[in-house]
């Protein structure tokens, strides 16, 4: 055989090789890390909205019900307590860490859902437009955090179950052995299951 067809065949089982290997999943992990680290990000761009409504919505109800200077100090001081723990893509596998954010954020639920109570014994704060809007925002964002948190807990799954399961396990072995399986969002509070009642 010449140099020029061994360099042909070389090249013929090299390109073969390859096209073996990217069908055979090994690049089935780091996707399905993406997809984890992607969904993660997007669990916390609904925290921080809600966050950035918190604000406005009690300034609003600070002009109405200037006498609630508890209520209005502990959602400010939850809202503080949530912006400041952060989880990001390098601790995803942290249980602990995971377990603190989430609290944080389950804290900041509960005090807006007693700021949003105050409301029912201020009817002028209830008709009002800014206070109207806000609610709607956050009652929006809610139901936006549910929906990235689903999201979420399946590419933990899928990505988790890749981990463990052939071939994925097979290359976990081979290639990807510094990789762990990543802590999943668990509720932490009693009945978290239920979102909080908003009514007004």
């Amino acid at each position: 055989m010449s140099w020029h067809g061994s360099v042909q065949l070389r090249l013929l089982i090299a390109v073969g090789l390859v096209v073996l290997l990217a069908g055979c999943g090994i690049n089935a992990i780091p996707k399905k890390e993406q997809a984890v680290d992607a969904t993660w990000a997007q669990v916390q761009n609904e925290y921080q909205r809600r966050a950035d409504l918190v604000p406005n919505l009690v300034a609003t109800v600070k002009g109405y019900a200037k006498q609630e200077r508890e209520t209005l100090t502990s959602v400010t001081e939850a809202r503080a307590k949530a912006t400041s723990i952060n989880v990001d893509a390098s601790t995803l596998d942290d249980p602990q860490k995971m377990q603190n954010y989430i609290a944080a954020q389950d804290r900041l639920g509960g005090a807006l859902s007693r700021l949003l109570a105050v409301s029912e014994r201020y009817p002028d704060l209830k008709s009002n437009q800014n206070f109207l809007t806000l609610q709607s925002q956050l009652e929006g964002t809610e139901n936006r955090i549910a929906v990235a948190r689903r999201d979420y807990i399946q590419a933990v799954q899928a990505y988790n179950t890749e981990l463990t399961t052939f071939p994925g396990r097979f290359w976990h072995w081979m290639m990807y052995s510094d990789k762990q399986q990543h802590a999943n969002f668990q509720a932490v509070t009693p009945n978290a299951e239920q979102a909080p009642a908003v009514s007004f």
